[in-house]
């Protein structure tokens, strides 16, 4: 007996992104299940963003482009102050839909993806917030290190029983949005996941939209220290960002960015509870990793000889 698929409704906000906003129409126009509404929010584009969305609109009553109201910076909280426009017309049309989403601009993805998180929500009442992971320049998310319990925010689906119990996104200038909505939700006591069977492209490096690789490594350090990050946790993060791009610098200038923010002691933008419960979550999954290693090293070098003779045969 198939289980009836909960219907979804889609925001995304969008400024100048003529580049890259093709890809996730058509993405989106090839969807096995479509959204009961896309409404795309234009934040302010000046190239031809609004007229690429106007033409495809003009064929598919589900999308339909907003104008917000002009604003002069680019930061993570305009980007929640967008998705609210998007979030107010929905809500203005009385869309009844189960689900509510943010979609970026510049993913790309297969025919089923929707489909596939759809089923994921039917299958469990008690998921609140799910998405996959994306892949970036053919680099994804390492799963040694990274819990399948935070969802990326370039794609979010909420149960919109959960995302209305938190109150909706929280407008921090420093980013990090998606990572108090995931906690927020878990608090409610929402389960939270990234089902790795699928995932999506994103087409521009995260985080580099207004800058380069090595300051947005910057900025995310000060976004880490902002958003609680324990300070060993921190560390770890630092070591293994060294073995990626732009690898030793990349690491160093991570480094930086948490230092310099607490050295200054700078008060941080989430209540504190949700800070505690991001830590005890960190060192949680830092000792399951260790464990882990530990373990796996015993098993490859074998069980330690008695009196410290070697084996038999050796």
């Amino acid at each position: 007996m198939s289980t009836s698929l909960p219907s979804y409704a889609l925001v995304t906000p969008a400024r100048n992104e003529a580049d890259n906003i093709e890809r996730v129409i058509r993405s989106m126009i090839a969807q096995t299940v479509k959204p009961a509404k896309w409404v795309i929010v234009s934040d302010g584009s000046t190239d031809a963003t609004d007229d690429i969305v106007r033409q495809h609109a003009a064929g598919h009553s589900w999308i339909e482009l907003v104008r917000a109201p002009e604003r002069k910076e680019r930061n993570f909280a305009g980007k929640v102050y967008t998705f609210n426009v998007g979030y107010a017309r929905v809500k203005e049309m009385e869309m009844a839909s189960d689900l509510v989403g943010n979609l970026d601009a510049d993913l790309s993805f297969e025919p089923d993806f929707f489909e596939f998180l759809l089923r994921k929500f039917a299958e469990n009442p008690r998921l609140g917030l799910a998405g996959a992971p994306f892949v970036e320049e053919g680099q994804s998310y390492d799963f040694r290190f990274s819990s399948t319990e935070h969802v990326s925010g370039a794609c979010q689906l909420f149960r919109r029983e959960a995302y209305e119990a938190i109150g909706g996104y929280t407008p921090v200038k420093g980013g990090g949005i998606d990572v108090i909505a995931v906690l927020s939700v878990r608090m409610k006591g929402w389960e939270t996941r990234t089902f790795t069977e699928r995932h999506y492209l994103h087409h521009r490096k995260m985080g580099t939209a207004s800058e380069g690789a090595v300051m947005a490594k910057y900025r995310d350090g000060q976004k880490d220290y902002s958003l609680g990050a324990h300070p060993l946790w921190e560390m770890f993060r630092v070591v293994y960002q060294m073995t990626r791009r732009p690898f030793l610098i990349g690491g160093l200038a991570l480094l930086a960015g948490y230092c310099w923010l607490l050295c200054r002691r700078m008060p941080r933008p989430m209540p504190p509870d949700v800070v505690r419960y991001r830590r005890q979550d960190q060192m949680k999954r830092l000792r399951g990793f260790v464990h882990r290693a530990l373990t796996l090293g015993f098993l490859r070098r074998g069980p330690v000889p008695e009196h410290g003779r070697p084996p038999a045969g050796a």
